[in-house]
C-alpha cells in the first residue's frame, strides 16, 4: 500500500505480473474510487464543457462517453478526463484524483469568466469506481445485471440495477486496452458490489489488481498518464493527442495548439524499446549518438507481455521516426533504445 492523493492505494495484491496477465488474458478488478466526479447541469452545460475541453463535445450523443483534455492558458493541459453525456443539459466529468481541487477551481473560474448558466456539483467523495477489465469482464458482470452489456458500445454507458444496487452506472471504458467496464457506484454499495464481482468471477480466476499492473497495462498501450506523459506544460499535439484536439468548435487557448499543429511541435512523445539491458524511468535523460541531450523519459517499465523494457518520452522531431535510435542515461551508463510504433501491444 502507498499513499496517493489522500488515499491508501494498493500497488499490488499477489504480484504485478500475475495481475497484469490476468487482465490481458481473463479478468481483473481495480478499485479506482480515488478518481473525481463532477456533475454539470443546466442550460449552458454543453457550452461550458465545449469551451473547457479540446475534443468535439457538440458531436456527442446521449449516453456517450468521450476521452478529453482541458487546455490551460500556458499551452499545457489542466487535466485529461472522461466526459459522460446524459443529455445536452447534463454531464458528468471524471477527473484524475490528484487534480480534483485544481480542476474544480479551473472549471469554476472559466464558468464565471464566460458567464455560463449551469450548476456544478463535486460528487467525488460520494462515488466509488470499480474497473473490471479483461476479455472475460462481460462474462463476469452479465451474471449480476439484467442490462444487456453487449448492447453498450465502446465509450458508451447505461445505468440501472446491478448486484442488488438500483443505481449503478456501467460504462464500456477503461485504461488497460483489454476491454471491460467501469462501474460508478454509491459508496454505501461499493463493498457489496466488489464482493459480488469477485464471487461471480471465481470461475475465470478473477484477480484484484493494484496500481502497478494498472501502470504496466496502460503503458503497453501507449496511453498517457497525467503527471508523467502530459502535464501543465505539454500540448496535446506534442503528446500525440491530436485525435482529441478538434478545431471545429472553439475551446480555451485553441489558437496556440492550432499553431503547433500547423507548424509542427518542438518536441514529440514517442514510444521506444530498450535495445540493450536497462529499465528506463521518468526524468531519465535521452541523448543522440553525438552525445547531445534531445529529451527525457516520461514513463518506463519492464513489459510483462513483451518481456522487454519499454518507455515513452519527449524527443526532438528529428529523432522521433520509427527505427531511430538514441541513448537513455541510466545511472552512469547510456543505454541504446529504438523508437517503435505505438501501441507496444496490439
Amino acid at each position: 500500500m502507498v499513499p496517493f492523493a489522500g488515499y491508501e492505494m494498493p500497488v499490488q495484491y499477489e504480484g504485478l505480473a500475475q495481475e497484469h496477465h490476468a487482465v490481458r488474458n481473463s479478468v481483473g478488478v481495480f478499485d479506482v474510487s480515488h478518481m473525481g466526479e463532477f456533475g454539470v447541469k443546466g442550460k449552458d452545460a454543453e457550452a461550458l464543457i465545449s469551451w473547457i475541453c479540446s475534443n468535439s463535445i457538440t458531436k456527442m450523443v446521449d449516453m456517450q462517453a468521450q476521452y478529453n483534455c482541458m487546455p490551460n492558458n500556458q499551452g499545457g493541459i489542466v487535466d485529461d478526463l472522461i466526459v459522460y453525456r446524459w443529455s445536452q443539459e447534463e454531464y458528468t466529468l471524471v477527473v484524475n484524483a490528484s487534480n480534483i481541487s485544481k480542476d474544480w477551481d479551473w472549471i469554476m473560474e472559466q464558468k464565471a469568466l464566460k458567464g455560463f448558466d449551469c450548476e456544478l456539483e463535486d460528487m467525488s467523495d460520494d462515488i466509488s469506481l470499480i474497473a473490471v477489465q479483461g476479455p472475460k469482464a462481460m462474462n463476469v458482470l452479465q451474471k449480476l445485471t439484467s442490462i444487456d452489456l453487449s448492447d453498450i458500445k465502446f465509450y458508451h454507458f447505461d445505468a440501472g440495477s446491478f448486484a442488488g444496487s438500483d443505481d449503478v452506472v456501467i460504462s464500456n471504458t477503461g485504461y488497460t486496452g483489454s476491454g471491460g467496464f467501469e462501474l460508478y457506484v454509491w459508496n454505501h454499495d461499493a463493498e457489496m458490489i466488489w464482493d459480488s464481482i469477485m464471487d461471480a468471477g471465481e470461475e475465470f480466476d478473477i484477480m484484484p489488481c493494484g496500481l502497478g499492473a494498472r501502470d504496466t497495462l496502460r503503458l503497453e498501450k501507449g496511453y498517457c498518464l497525467y503527471g508523467n506523459d502530459i502535464n501543465d506544460e505539454t500540448s496535446p499535439i506534442e503528446a500525440g493527442l491530436g485525435w482529441i484536439t478538434k478545431f471545429s468548435e472553439p475551446f480555451n487557448n485553441d489558437d496556440y495548439h492550432k499553431n503547433i499543429k500547423e507548424n509542427g511541435p518542438d518536441k514529440k512523445l514517442v514510444g521506444f524499446e530498450m535495445v540493450e539491458k536497462g529499465i528506463p524511468r521518468q526524468h531519465y535523460l535521452i541523448y543522440d549518438s553525438n552525445e547531445n541531450s534531445i529529451g527525457e523519459v516520461t514513463s518506463g517499465t519492464q513489459s510483462p507481455t513483451l518481456g522487454k523494457a519499454i518507455g515513452m518520452g519527449y524527443v526532438k522531431p528529428s529523432n522521433s521516426s520509427v527505427g531511430d535510435e538514441f541513448y537513455i542515461q541510466i545511472r552512469k551508463n547510456r543505454i541504446k533504445a529504438r523508437v517503435v510504433k505505438l501501441p507496444f501491444v496490439d
